[in-house]
């Protein structure tokens, strides 16, 4: 079976990290018979150095067709004084948006090797293992009117609007209850209620699927502000979290750092499935930024762009086997001692990004044998 993966490396650590997750990928090919073909394209500033533009039209259309996309990181100073319109990360929200990716899944994952590295006391994040689904398509980031005007006065006035509709909220907490299934049965929506109406509209609708098609899954529903403080008060009481655009932003990058770094999180960005095929739209990738401090120095950890790629398996081939098989590499690796200077404890020499690519090729390799 032919499996078709668009490779958009991207910027900053970004082409660094997916070239040790296409060696992981060649693996699976050459050892599992998986028959992934991989074409490779730009986006971000890179795309705009070529294109004039953070994504070109030919490369927005073949992500269209391709079973799912493997995105590494946009952006960087090079491209900071480029007007809003062709900033690089305009380029991944144009993916987003033109996809109908409205469902991002964000695992916040303790490995046991870890757990010291966390900012947080061990006690509170060994065994952490919990999911934040955001909304990606619609909220604040996208509502009408947006736009910063001149005011009669010489002051400016900036403004952004959080608009959500049934259906957008409907559809994304679907995702998560059914996740939930396949998990501890447990959902926590996340919203301001209190003070927002589209707050008070989330809460409403989430809650009406609930009751007329997951009623066999426990739902309960917290302020964001509150999930943001239990976060770091007692994280593992959380398991699927469901929220909006941009609390899911904010919430799911605080609970990525529970896992000790950054460098860790893969993603996974889903639309809605095929009535014919039950397949979906597709887009994968790490967590972390183009960290351009450190962009070319070869210490970059590929480790969350490789789990990314594992997410892909699981979500999008179905291939629950595959997808364990290479979390359990990574686990190996690290319970091995194997580290890159953002998990390095103190007196252990980190490896370089090829260095712990090659180490999880070798993990896979002693598990499948």
């Amino acid at each position: 079976m032919s499996r078709t993966l668009l490779i958009l490396p991207g910027d900053g650590i970004g082409p660094e990290a997916m070239a040790e997750t296409v060696k992981v990928i060649d693996w699976f090919n050459a050892n599992r018979a998986t028959g992934f073909e991989i074409e490779e394209d730009l986006v971000g500033g890179c795309a705009y150095d070529v294109h004039g533009k953070p994504l070109a039209d030919a490369t927005m259309d073949r992500a269209q067709q391709v079973d799912a996309v493997l995105l590494g990181a946009v952006g960087g100073p090079k491209w900071d004084n480029l007007d809003f319109s062709v900033k690089p990360e305009r380029g991944l929200l144009r993916l987003r948006k033109e996809m109908d990716l409205f469902a991002n899944l964000r695992p916040a994952i303790c490995f046991p090797a870890l757990a010291d590295a966390s900012s947080l006391k061990k006690e509170l994040v060994e065994g952490l293992d919990l999911m934040i689904i955001r909304e990606l398509t619609g909220g604040v980031y996208f509502g009408e009117p947006r736009g910063i005007t001149q005011m009669n006065d010489g002051t400016r006035r900036g403004v952004n609007t959080q608009v959500y509709t049934t259906e957008e909220i409907r559809r994304v907490a679907r995702v998560a209850f059914d996740l939930a299934r396949k998990r501890s049965n447990r959902v926590l929506s996340s919203e301001k209620a209190n003070v927002m109406e589209s707050g008070i509209l989330w809460r409403e609708e989430v809650q009406w699927v609930h009751d007329n098609e997951f009623p066999d899954v426990e739902l309960s529903h917290m302020y964001a502000d509150a999930v943001a403080m239990q976060l770091v008060r007692r994280p593992k009481q959380f398991d699927v979290i469901v929220t909006d655009n941009l609390f899911g932003d904010i919430l799911s990058d605080e609970a990525s750092m529970l896992s000790g770094s950054l460098g860790m999180l893969p993603s996974a960005s889903l639309g809605a499935a095929d009535p014919a095929t039950g397949k979906r739209k597709a887009l994968y990738e790490p967590v972390h930024g183009s960290a351009p401090d450190i962009a070319g120095q070869g210490i970059a950890n590929p480790l969350a762009c490789i789990l990314s790629f594992a997410m892909c398996l699981r979500y999008s081939f179905d291939m629950g086997a595959d997808a364990d098989l290479l979390e359990a590499a990574v686990s190996k690796v690290l319970d091995d001692g194997v580290r890159t200077g953002d998990i390095a404890e103190p007196g252990v020499a980190p490896v370089g990004t090829k260095e712990m690519g090659d180490a999880v090729v070798a993990a896979l390799g002693a598990l499948a044998a």
